[in-house]
């Protein structure tokens, strides 16, 4: 055992002592009681700080605490043990060393055998045939940074030696986070390190594949060892294949195949046959590129064939990542890429615009001090804290550095890497902002403009004192209700995050082109030629925006100057205009099939935006309000029964109901609860559910059914009796915003009125100034407008109004057939200049692709 006081660049650290095992056990003792080992349930983090992104890899190494089993860099234990007086830590290091060569330039063998024992994440960037690993474990005791070398068993009290042992098998704690999670953290194959490939010369091809043994063209399986294409397994509706693909496996022992057809950027299905189960390939771009297949170039649709098979290769894939230019890397602050953890791209493009905000930089990365010191005992479950994390990391320039010039000579004469670590990894962030949400937690690709609203709802909820960085983005839309047939109008405010445009097919300036291209191109698929060049339809920016403020129906609109049901238009305008304005372009739709579809155009978004004749103008000379008068309470008089017979048990829910939506493409969660709400009535009456609820705020949150307990209990739930915490049963809610209320709305009522559902009604009617901001406190998860109220009455909706013109700083791009596949790319303007962050590649763009955006972030000018 040493004494280190170097290790912290302390005076006179230089000097050590042996000891007996008698003097290590002294030591330990006073400690003994704060030194646990890890039960079932724990988290053990042992591949990254809390508080930054320094893991075994980095310079320092990493401590986790005994105790709490967090992790901190060198940067930050000291500030653990200060606040928490834990003074046992464990000491990870990984070395990395290149391997000796010999006098032919071949790697010698390892003179001695590498100890690899910590459960890391292989940094891509290193190539095994050139570099080996080392691990190594210690204990160290603050405050004097008592050393104490692992394994020690002989020394060691039996109890610490069972927790170091402990400490260093547990799993990573992010497949333990939330076992209602769809999807689990799949393992890496024992295969992929080290996976033979023959070099047989043989070649994928990009389309056209089939299996070798028979003629079957779908569910086919790459191997990823001789090449071979070949049938995936029978399914019992008679779909799938003949297991070709296991039999060659059998005969030749081949471990690891690729499914085609699911082959993106992100990544692919990969099964191993020797595990018996699906895997992840961290080689996998290295293994396909020996069959020459880009990963990068390569993206899968839902019905097994890539989109290059629907569409030519000149897609959006190629346009929006800017592929076949030669970019160049962009490092330093701000230029710090998000590496993917599969499916995570959406996020990764959210938080790179997020951080690109003073804002937001500045109230979490300026107050980063503050924060850390003031952090709660777990800052891996505090949202403030990993946001300033993050912000840190991608600003700071710590994990974005260059290599230096000897570097790149090497990486030129060898076309590799040297070990650096570029990029950081958001796994912590990501459990945390997804934490019970069943989409996010899962590994599926989702809609980036969900979850920035996902992410204001947090940041509002979570707000630092007054300071609210999320206010920049919210306004106020002025809506106008107008009755056809008297004139008269209702004018109401609602608090909005971003603007939806919608897309104006029918303003399409190449509209012949656009039907040559279609009737080629069903010609061609009929018999079975090469696709012709993409056309894509060219809509004016402008001829969107006029969408955007052309009228729209009212269903059902109820009239009180006729008091009757009448004609009414609605009309949208800005109330408020805000600091920075996000706009979604509504590109996904769905088919006369029910599934979901893109669509594929180019619109001329502007680098600069006048908005200001979209300014609200309130009530106008010579317009005559509505009466304040409530419409007539009609509730069928079956409506007790018939609610009544639909509280059905969940587990009783009709399953291959909910399948049949969930192949449709909607959430899981959502197609429980259309099929519960609309009592097992089938799938189609379950999907008409869907289409009038999937704006709803908690579309895609689990099904919940508070106080249920019986067709009694659960009864006198929705017709009064009130919960602990006064949550409206969603079987009222359900049946209020089937009359047209939104359902903030109906919550704020149902409240009101201690769940009851005539006194509800009676309250919205009696209530039309309401809005959002209200002296209720109505948290909903998710909510499509992010209505977070505060518990003490504002003055009123915290705004940030003033000049409606704007200039273009960002925008997010997605490449696919639907928001729940695909890739999304964010664009930047920094220093003059667009830079494109593509996962952890950040580069400088060539060529942006303004006009296949997404989501577009704008700030504003004065005029």
């Amino acid at each position: 055992m040493q004494r280190r006081g170097a290790l912290f660049g302390m005076p006179g650290g230089s000097g050590s002592r042996k000891m007996a095992a008698g003097d290590i056990g002294e030591l330990l003792v006073p400690h003994m009681p704060t030194i646990r080992v890890p039960r079932s349930g724990d988290r053990v983090y042992k591949n990254e700080c809390a508080f930054s992104y320094d893991s075994p890899n980095s310079e320092g190494g990493l401590y986790v605490c005994m105790n709490t089993f967090l992790a901190f860099g060198r940067e930050h234990v000291e500030r653990h043990f200060r606040k928490t007086g834990q003074s046992v830590y464990m000491h990870l290091k990984r070395h990395v060393r290149e391997k000796v060569r010999g006098a032919s330039g071949g790697a010698l063998p390892k003179r001695r055998n590498s100890k690899i024992f910590l459960d890391l994440d292989t940094d891509d960037d290193l190539n095994s045939d050139d570099y080996e690993y080392e691990d190594e474990a210690k204990l160290v005791i603050f405050p004097d940074h008592y050393e104490i070398a692992l394994p020690n068993i002989e020394e060691l009290p039996a109890l610490v030696t069972i927790a170091c042992d402990a400490v260093l098998s547990s799993k990573s704690p992010y497949r333990k986070q939330d076992p209602d999670t769809w999807e689990n953290e799949l393992p890496v194959s024992k295969y992929a390190n080290n996976l033979t490939q023959l070099d047989n010369g043989v070649r994928i091809p990009p389309s056209g594949w089939k299996c070798a043994r028979c003629d079957l063209r779908e569910n086919l399986w790459l191997n990823l060892t001789d090449g071979s294409v070949l049938c995936g397994k029978w399914f019992f509706d008679s779909s799938g294949g003949n297991g070709h693909a296991l039999e060659h496996y059998r005969d030749m022992g081949y471990p690891l195949a690729v499914k085609l057809g699911t082959i993106t950027p992100d990544g692919a299905d990969v099964y191993s046959f020797q595990e018996e189960e699906p895997v992840l390939d961290p080689h996998l771009a290295k293994h396909l590129a020996h069959f020459g297949i880009d990963m990068l170039h390569m993206h899968g649709t839902e019905n097994g064939l890539r989109d290059n098979d629907i569409k030519p290769r000149v897609s959006e894939w190629e346009v929006i990542q800017e592929t076949g230019t030669k970019l160049k890397p962009m490092y330093g602050p701000g230029y710090t890429g998000l590496k993917n953890l599969g499916n995570s791209c959406y996020l990764s493009s959210v938080m790179q615009a997020i951080f690109s905000i003073p804002e937001f930089q500045r109230a979490y990365v300026g107050n980063l001090p503050r924060i850390f010191d003031y952090s709660p005992l777990d800052p891996t479950q505090d949202f403030n804290t990993q946001m300033t994390k993050l912000g840190h990391g991608l600003l700071s320039g710590q994990y974005s550095k260059p290599p230096v010039k000897s570097e790149l000579i090497e990486q030129v004469m060898k076309e590799e890497h040297k070990p650096q670590q570029n990029g950081i990894s958001p796994r912590m962030f990501k459990a945390f902002v997804s934490k019970s949400h069943p989409e996010f937690s899962s590994n599926r690709q989702q809609d980036a403009q969900e979850f920035f609203l996902h992410l204001v709802n947090l940041v509002e909820r979570n707000r630092i004192g007054s300071e609210n960085p999320s206010d920049v983005f919210r306004f106020l839309v002025e809506e106008r209700i107008q009755c056809c047939q008297t004139r008269k109008v209702r004018y109401t405010e609602r608090v909005d995050y971003l603007m939806q445009l919608p897309v104006a097919m029918e303003a399409a300036t190449n509209k012949d082109e656009l039907i040559a291209y279609e009737l080629t191109r069903r010609e061609a698929e009929a018999n079975r030629r090469p696709l012709p060049e993409l056309v894509r339809a060219k809509i004016p920016f402008s001829a969107c925006l006029q969408a955007f403020s052309e009228p729209e129906n009212v269903d059902d609109f109820w009239s009180s100057a006729l008091q009757a049901k009448s004609a009414g238009v609605k009309t949208s305008r800005f109330a408020s205009f805000p600091e920075y304005l996000v706009v979604q372009i509504k590109k996904f739709t769905f088919g006369l099939d029910w599934v979901p579809k893109k669509f594929d155009v180019s619109i001329d978004m502007p680098d600069l935006l006048d908005i200001n004749h979209l300014r609200a103008r309130g009530l106008q000379p010579g317009e005559e309000e509505l009466p304040d008068i409530s419409p007539p309470i009609v509730i069928p008089d079956d409506s007790k029964d018939r609610l009544m017979n639909q509280l059905i048990d969940p587990s009783d829910i009709d399953e291959s109901s909910v399948m049949q939506l969930a192949e449709m493409g909607f959430p899981l969660e959502a197609c429980r609860k259309a099929v519960y709400f609309t009592g097992n009535m089938g799938a189609e009456v379950a999907f008409n559910w869907i289409i009038v609820h999937m704006e709803e705020p908690d579309f895609a949150e689990p099904l919940t059914m508070p106080g249920y307990g019986g067709a009694a209990s659960a009864g006198a739930s929705v017709f009064g009796a009130t919960g602990l915490d006064n949550q409206p049963p969603e079987e009222i809610v359900a049946i209020i915003t089937s009359m047209g209320f939104h359902r903030n709305q109906a919550v704020q009522a149902l409240r009101a009125t201690n769940n009851n559902l005539e006194r509800a009604l009676d309250w919205i009617f009696s209530h039309p100034e309401f809005e959002e901001d209200s002296d209720f406190v109505i948290e909903m998860e998710n909510n499509a407008n992010a209505n977070i109220i505060s518990e003490a009455k504002p003055e009123g909706p915290r705004v940030k109004d003033g000049s409606g013109m704007y200039e273009l700083f960002a925008f997010i791009s997605h490449m696919g057939t639907s928001t729940m596949s695909g890739h999304y790319v964010c664009h930047i303007k920094k220093e003059g200049r667009w830079v494109i962050y593509n996962d952890h590649r950040v580069c400088a763009s060539e060529r942006p692709p303004k006009d296949l955006g997404y989501m577009y972030f704008y700030h504003r000018v004065p005029r």
